[in-house]
């Protein structure tokens, strides 16, 4: 506030001038300018701190929005993912569900067809069953008459019969009896090991009754001269040489991987030897002597430990 000099060329310097006295109402003006200048500046400042506080409020509220927008994003994602396996779920279940159904209704089907077919089975079954129940009714009664027939004939055969068993009996009787005396006439020497031989056959009766007689297994042979040795039971035979004019011969045997030579053996002669694990000889009796020709048997006992 300036304070102007006065009129009429007066000068601050100039003794007798004064500075005019101010009114009371600028002052006034001056204090409520100033107030208004002093609250506006409070209210700015509160103001400012207020909005500043806001603005923080809402950079919170902002984050914590956008926090709450991530996770509604995330739940919106998980949602649709589930939502989408869920409805793949539920179409594979559809196809399954179809697809069984139609397995049901061709197995029901089938087994309707098998049923309809097994009953017509059933049906034509049980009507061949009662044909043949018939046919065999007709069958057994004839049968029975023909039964009844030759059951009176029967009766007329069986007087027959009986005679015939008596006649069968009386020819066993005898052959029993002709078996005997011809074991007995058998003869039992010591062969040419001198251990006492079995009954010795001279003939095909005799070597019948033996095996009849079965205390030896008997193994008939026809041996002629040849190379290679002959099997006759588990030996192996080759014949050497005969002599006509004196019935004799002579033989090769191998038993047990083991040749053994049997010279100018004789005609009924029992010729022995031994092999492995056997206690008693094994036996050849030669019946027949030709040329170049023998035939006869062998015999071994039943249990080769005894």
């Amino acid at each position: 506030m300036s304070i102007s000099p006065p009129a009429g060329g007066s000068s601050l310097s100039d003794p007798g001038w004064r500075p005019e006295e101010p009114s009371a109402r600028p002052k006034l003006w001056t204090i409520i300018i100033l107030v208004v200048v002093v609250a506006l500046a409070g209210a700015t400042g509160y103001l400012f701190t207020q909005l500043k506080a806001t603005r923080g409020d809402l950079a919170a509220a902002s984050q914590k929005i956008q926090a709450h927008e991530e996770q509604i994003a995330k739940l919106e994602g998980s949602v649709t993912r589930t939502y989408q396996q869920a409805e793949q779920n539920i179409s594979a279940l559809r196809g399954e569900v179809t697809s069984t159904r139609g397995q049901v209704q061709a197995t029901t089907g089938s087994l309707k067809k098998e049923l309809l077919s097994q009953s017509q089975q059933t049906q034509e079954v049980a009507e061949r069953l009662s044909a043949e129940q018939k046919a065999a009714a007709a069958r057994v009664g004839t049968e029975i008459e023909q039964i009844r027939t030759a059951a009176s004939g029967t009766e007329s055969k069986v007087g027959a019969l009986s005679g015939d068993v008596s006649g069968v009996r009386t020819e066993l009787g005898s052959t029993r009896e002709e078996l005997k005396r011809t074991i007995a006439e058998l003869k039992s020497v010591r062969g040419d090991l001198g251990v006492q031989s079995g009954l010795i056959a001279t003939n095909g009766s005799e070597l019948n009754a033996l095996k009849r007689l079965g205390e030896r297994n008997y193994f008939e042979f026809d041996l002629k001269k040849t190379k290679t040795p002959q099997r006759v039971g588990s030996v192996s035979m080759k014949l050497k040489s005969t002599d006509t004019k004196r019935n004799r011969y002579t033989v090769e045997l191998i038993a047990d991987d083991r040749l053994t030579e049997k010279r100018d053996r004789t005609v009924n002669e029992p010729v022995q030897f031994y092999v492995a694990k056997a206690k008693i000889p094994y036996e050849i009796v030669v019946n027949t002597i030709d040329r170049d020709r023998i035939v006869g048997y062998m015999a071994t006992p039943k249990d080769q430990g005894r």
